[in-house]
């Protein structure tokens, strides 16, 4: 398993493009990399995890701090 980690910065987007970053993101991943994403926008808290179930990915942690949210998904 690749064990590398990468940090995708989607501060300042609003839904639906913090998804559509991390889906063009991860086209280009390994299997088993870790994409962080940052982000302002609160929705990522929900609709990364949902698009992790829908495409097969595993959502790892998310996290919130004041108004930035980080979300950690592996790809499968």
């Amino acid at each position: 398993m690749n064990e590398r980690r990468e940090v995708l910065d989607v501060r300042g987007l609003l839904c639906p493009l913090p998804v559509i970053r991390l889906q063009e993101r991860i086209k280009h991943a390994e299997e088993g990399e870790e994409v962080v994403l940052l982000a302002t926008d609160p929705g990522v808290l929900e609709d990364i995890p949902m698009w992790c179930r829908v495409n097969g990915h595993t959502h790892v942690a998310s996290s919130s701090d004041k108004f930035e949210y980080s979300v950690v998904v592996r790809t499968n």
